[in-house]
């Protein structure tokens, strides 16, 4: 093992032992809230008008005609045709109404096309003959949704009584313009938002929910990335996919450790995580974002550690550091962390005091 940790620790920066304890409550903090769960009401709707929406309505009379005198339906029929006169389309009002001769004003607002039938044919009763009622949506400017992002065109996708789901938008939109394991998919409902993965929505039917009106999709590009120094096989930026990886896959992107310079026991990672994000060996001092600057300390010495590393999450920005020899290397390695983030955490000191 290294050091006494009290010789290693800088003021203000947080040295965490890697055990399973600290990769499961990671693994905790950074689960992925799904969108099963996030929008449990996320079922079909009814397809109903509203503001803006453009409805044209047709009433047909029994013979004989009392009401209307519109066109006849078949024109080789006799005069016992049932007669049809189609009105003028007509835009939903703010109030959420349209007109109708001899109705008068018709709430139209939240309800279906067979709900607005009914209630001009219940007006009519008395002055049409026997009236039947068709309503037909004309175009749908209220019940949309907004497709945003990277995508092939961004676009306002009409909904319809089938029930489009979040693919079906964003097949609409042109599908995506970056590989999907890179894409995420953020969810705005109101004042609801939630991300999550583009592939893990495509490999789990469940998270492919039905879409209401007014909510946007936005399709983020989100290259992760964590930065690997020391004695690796390679010392570079690695990108990894937005679903996330462990800390045992980092390791093998960087190329694995160089079996004649490194330490097995000296792997970190530096990070600034959240003020609740394990259970800290001293009372934590954090940025003005609210973030705490930790290094993780892994010892693959010790093979119940692979197991750990299987399971510990990467993040995004994360640097892993592999040493030669754990002490001075490690100092180097704390020299250069601290010179970087000591402004920061003076001025948060001088505030705290």
């Amino acid at each position: 093992m290294l050091e006494h940790r009290e010789e290693r620790r800088a003021d203000g920066i947080q040295v965490v032992d890697v055990n399973q304890a600290v990769a499961r409550k990671l693994l905790a903090t950074r689960k992925l809230s799904l969108f099963s769960e996030s929008f449990p009401n996320s079922t079909q709707q009814a397809y109903v008008a509203g503001p803006g929406d453009i409805l044209g309505v047709s009433v047909w009379e029994a013979p004989p005609a009392m009401l209307f005198g519109g066109e006849v339906t078949d024109p080789r029929a006799g005069p016992a045709t049932a007669r049809v006169v189609t009105f003028p389309e007509q835009m939903v009002s703010g109030e959420g109404t349209i007109n109708m001769p001899f109705a008068g004003q018709i709430p139209v607002a939240n309800r279906t096309p067979q709900q607005i039938e009914a209630e001009i044919a219940q007006r009519l009763k008395g002055k049409a003959n026997q009236p039947q009622v068709l309503v037909r949506m004309i175009r749908n400017n209220t019940a949309n949704v907004t497709v945003v992002g990277e995508v092939a065109s961004s676009a306002r996708v009409p909904l319809t009584a089938r029930g489009e789901r979040l693919l079906d938008a964003l097949a609409a939109a042109g599908g995506v313009r970056q590989p999907v394991n890179k894409v995420t998919l953020q969810l705005t409902r109101g004042s609801q938002v939630q991300a999550l993965p583009l592939d893990t929505i495509i490999r789990d039917p469940r998270q492919n929910i039905a879409l209401q009106p007014g909510d946007v999709i936005t399709a983020l590009f989100q290259p992760f990335s964590f930065t690997v120094l020391g004695a690796t096989g390679k010392n570079e930026e690695v990108n990894f996919e937005a679903q996330g990886i462990s800390l045992a896959q980092a390791l093998a992107r960087a190329g694995g450790l160089t079996d004649s310079r490194a330490d097995a026991r000296g792997v970190f990672i530096f990070r600034f995580e959240e003020a609740n994000a394990v259970d800290w060996p001293t009372p934590p001092t954090s940025t003005p974002e609210g973030k705490v600057p930790v290094i993780y300390e892994v010892d693959l010495k010790d093979p119940s550690t692979f197991l750990v590393a299987q399971s510990f999450p990467m993040q995004d920005k994360d640097v892993v550091f592999v040493a030669n020899a754990p002490g001075t290397q490690f100092q180097k390695f704390l020299t250069l962390i601290v010179s970087s983030i000591y402004p920061v955490l003076s001025i948060v000191n001088a505030t705290n005091n």
